[in-house]
């Protein structure tokens, strides 16, 4: 008889390897490319914002009209904190976070309460309430004029934050991708599963058992802290903090973000947030009076054709453009 083969050890997938090579591609483009890592550093928080949005949109079929509002307690909360003689940026981003998180759970209890346009409204009103309340409380938060003048010592005591926004930059992906790969091993846990389950059918998750209130809750206070993360990027990275961070046009453009990328994939908040953002830049400088224009012409297109048939005709494509490749060369 035979020996039996060696068992073999299996190997990365190809969705692994691609993700790694894409995640290697943005670390190194601040290195090759120093004059885009601004605009990178932008793109990330974005990401990282969008990407709370999907955990309670897309994942749990949250709505929300003012996710904005974990934004700004975030970049106010690390903003004061350097006021306050606190600069070290890992501080900073830590408390942004717990401050994001404890307000999201103590809104959580009224947002999940009702129907979708109950918590429509009622996210929205918190949003609007904060932006006043930051408004109203000039002597603290700088008021209209904002926080200015922002020092953080340098990141992890060694690097500083030069102007090119290299370190920035190089910062924000750390955290986005920490952040990315928490939230998909996070989604592939039972965890993850339980709250697709609740999305599809609430009465029938409870049913069998699942305590929907408080695996929400528990979302909800999740995507909050991962937004104030977002803010305290933003806070640390600009220097600056202003009340356009609690604004419903923060919200809103988040929403765009995640329609252009695909809710509910996790993907879809950093390849919305690459698209919208070099489509703006782009369009901005062709058309600085226009761009909206276009970028509208963008988001109507991709609702009215939808993202499945636009990946089966880019697919497609690559099978009509290989035989033909491959032909030539006979």
């Amino acid at each position: 008889m035979s020996a039996a083969a060696p068992a073999r050890t299996p190997g990365p997938s190809a969705n692994t390897v691609v993700t790694l090579l894409l995640w290697g591609l943005a670390f190194a483009t601040p290195v090759i490319f120093p004059g885009k890592a601004l605009l990178l550093n932008e793109i990330a928080i974005l990401a990282l914002f969008v990407l709370s949005l999907d955990l309670i949109l897309g994942i749990a079929g949250i709505v929300s009209l003012g996710h904005a509002a974990f934004l700004g307690i975030g970049a106010y909360a690390a903003g004061l904190l350097a006021k306050a003689g606190y600069g070290d940026p890992l501080l900073g981003l830590g408390f942004g976070m717990a401050c994001a998180a404890l307000a999201g759970f103590a809104t959580s209890f009224l947002v999940l309460r009702g129907s979708d346009l109950t918590r429509l409204m009622v996210t929205l009103g918190i949003a609007m309430l904060l932006y006043e309340l930051a408004n109203r409380l000039a002597s603290l938060t700088g008021g209209a004029d904002g926080l200015s003048g922002l020092e953080f010592r340098p990141l992890l005591g060694a690097f500083e934050f030069d102007l090119y926004g290299r370190t920035a930059c190089l910062y924000s992906l750390s955290v986005l991708a920490a952040a990315f790969a928490l939230c998909r091993r996070l989604l592939r846990s039972p965890f993850g599963f339980s709250l697709r389950a609740i999305r599809d059918n609430r009465l029938r998750a409870e049913a069998i058992g699942i305590p929907a209130g408080a695996r929400l809750v528990a979302i909800y206070t999740a995507a909050a802290a991962l937004a104030g993360a977002a803010g305290a990027l933003q806070a640390q990275t600009s220097q600056f903090v202003s009340l356009s961070l609690l604004d419903f046009h923060r919200s809103a453009e988040a929403l765009l973000v995640l329609v252009i990328g695909g809710a509910g994939t996790l993907y879809g908040a950093l390849i919305g947030a690459l698209v919208f953002r070099v489509a703006q830049d782009a369009l901005s400088r062709l058309s600085p009076q226009h761009w909206e224009f276009f970028v509208g012409l963008i988001l109507v297109t991709l609702v009215l054709v939808g993202h499945e048939r636009i990946r089966r005709a880019a697919l497609s494509l690559g099978v009509w453009v290989r035989p033909r490749r491959n032909g030539a060369g006979l």
